[in-house]
């Protein structure tokens, strides 16, 4: 390996060291508490050098953003590829976001730093300034979603895809907020307190209020004299 390939490595390297530190920082301590200066301490580097990979704390958190959302969307985008009916694959969807929801920090991450910089929209709508492109995506698989249930005469014809789709993103973000302050315990060290909180978002408790308002919502959608009974999210 030639000199160029390896400082070309090194900077890869260490940027990727740079972002996962400010994600378990976040998990730890909060979007709005984190700073650069923090980064810096957590990652062994200067102020300085963090700022040469990161213009600006923004910057830094719109990639994680992009990140965690990738994430997100590689998890569930599967579904739609399915063949099944709408409602089906909307079922499928609540399993998958609960499954990921429970294991994976990525999730975590993405609606507290996009709360953190969109904090004046509560509600998350396509072209929202500074949005990550796979959020627009998520929101547009959604929509699609949304669509074929339509289509298939389950959810009211007049119904507003976009802003549906919108709400039902809009839903986990709180439900994801309400369960990333879940009390953490007594925890010996930070690695102790991410551990506890992952676990805490198993807790059968929390994923079956989840389900209601999720339930709830879809139900909300559906065609005047619809047998309800098809949207039971338990029996996907």
């Amino acid at each position: 390996m030639g000199i160029s390939e390896r400082r070309e490595r090194e900077r890869v390297e260490r940027r990727r060291a740079i972002l996962n530190c400010a994600k378990e920082l976040i998990l730890l301590q909060g979007v709005e508490r984190v700073s650069m200066e923090d980064i810096a301490q957590k990652a062994e580097l200067s102020k300085a050098t963090i700022y040469l990979y990161f213009s600006g704390k923004d910057v830094l958190l719109n990639e994680i953003c992009e990140e965690s959302a990738q994430v997100f969307l590689n998890h569930f985008r599967p579904l739609l590829e399915t063949g099944l009916s709408g409602i089906d694959i909307l079922k499928r969807f609540w399993r998958s976001y609960v499954e990921l929801f429970g294991s994976s920090d990525d999730m975590i991450i993405i609606f507290k730093v996009r709360n953190f910089l969109n904090s004046w929209q509560p509600i998350i709508l396509q072209g929202e300034p500074g949005k990550s492109p796979y959020v627009e995506a998520i929101l547009g698989a959604l929509k699609g979603i949304i669509d074929q249930c339509k289509g298939e005469g389950v959810f009211d014809p007049d119904l507003d895809s976009t802003l549906a789709s919108s709400l039902l993103l809009s839903m986990f973000t709180i439900l994801v907020e309400n369960a990333a302050c879940i009390p953490p315990g007594n925890p010996d060290s930070d690695e102790s307190r991410v551990q506890m909180q992952r676990e805490a978002r198993k807790s059968p408790a929390l994923i079956e209020e989840m389900t209601k308002a999720f339930q709830i919502i879809i139900r909300g959608f559906a065609r005047e004299g619809l047998d309800r009974s098809c949207l039971d999210i338990s029996a996907a």
